[in-house]
């Protein structure tokens, strides 16, 4: 999903405004940011106060009748534009084509040395996908193994580049067993938690979900666990024991170190030469000992500004 800085928003000013109404608007306001309206279930999903569907209806209809929402194909938006709820139709058919590809890639990342679990995030765990759609992975590694295994694939994400296949292979946010409570404590990162995909290391992200059950304050979404047996059955290759093994000493600890120095020195020189990735983006990687995330564009603290500048739009800041 792509955000849209100049997607306005006029709404019809009211003597007072009910919570619901604030919390329905609220949600609204985010997902405008990337053009995606939501339905009926979705709102109450990301509402964080709990909302059933006899509570919403009624001021969803309110809404409605006062222009304050819109409403097109199933679809409630800030917007009276049809466009998006087609956009949006669009999106969700390319991404269920995707998803199955995404969750066979995800197992074969989980095969690497030291990962613990691998989800899908991004655009595509919301169930959309555009035409140049990427496949985005949230991985767990090992406590103090992060850099070694984020080191071995993304030698193996080169390869990838021979056959035009790195786009279904965009790892990039990894933290690792010591790291596992996400420090920004945003709306942001809540929705992102709360839509990620789990695709193996099942007892791994179920115990990351637990540690970040703060979610809770932005959003109702929970976890979504209920994953086929399959792809709950964790497969760990010879060659995955093997080279765990032979790092699982001072010396793994050593290379572990050095590995994250090399990386960030690597990137830091890239920032400065202003390199920019395809989408345009200054590049931009935040690292630390127990985690590594893209950032490009600084996009989320972008994300952020633009949704506060939307509530101030709706008097709601």
């Amino acid at each position: 999903m792509s955000e849209r800085p100049d997607n306005t928003i006029a709404i019809p000013e009211l003597a007072v405004r009910s919570a619901e109404e604030k919390g329905v608007l609220r949600i609204l306001a985010y997902f405008d940011i990337f053009q995606y309206p939501l339905t009926k279930q979705e709102i109450r999903q990301f509402i964080p106060d709990f909302f059933s569907d006899a509570k919403l209806e009624p001021v969803l209809k309110s809404m409605l009748l006062n222009k304050i929402v819109f409403l097109h194909n199933d679809f409630y938006s800030l917007h009276d534009n049809p466009l998006l709820a087609y956009r949006r139709k669009e999106g969700n058919s390319r991404a269920k084509k995707l998803i199955p590809k995404a969750y066979s890639i995800g197992n074969f990342i989980f095969r690497f040395p030291f990962v613990r679990a691998i989800a899908i995030s991004g655009s595509l765990s919301k169930d959309f996908a555009d035409e140049n759609a990427d496949i985005d992975f949230f991985i767990i590694t090992k406590a103090n193994r992060l850099w070694i295994a984020r080191t071995i694939m993304h030698l193996f994400k080169k390869l990838t580049f021979i056959t035009g296949h790195q786009h279904y292979f965009c790892m990039n946010y990894y933290i690792d067993e010591e790291a596992l409570l996400i420090q920004d404590k945003n709306i942001f990162t809540a929705i992102e938690i709360g839509t990620l995909l789990p695709v193996s290391g099942y007892q791994t992200l179920n115990e990351f979900f637990e540690m970040n059950k703060w979610s809770s304050e932005f959003i109702n979404a929970t976890a979504k666990l209920d994953v086929p047996v399959a792809i709950k059955k964790d497969v760990k290759p010879w060659y995955k024991s093997f080279s765990e093994w032979a790092f699982n000493n001072r010396f793994g600890d050593h290379i572990d170190e050095w590995l994250m120095a090399v990386t960030t020195r690597r990137w830091q020189k890239k920032n400065d030469k202003g390199i920019r990735n395809k989408n345009g983006r200054t590049m931009n990687l935040v690292t630390g000992r127990h985690f590594s995330r893209s950032n490009p564009g600084a996009f989320q603290e972008k994300v952020l500004f633009l949704y506060k500048q939307k509530l101030n739009d709706l008097k709601l800041s």
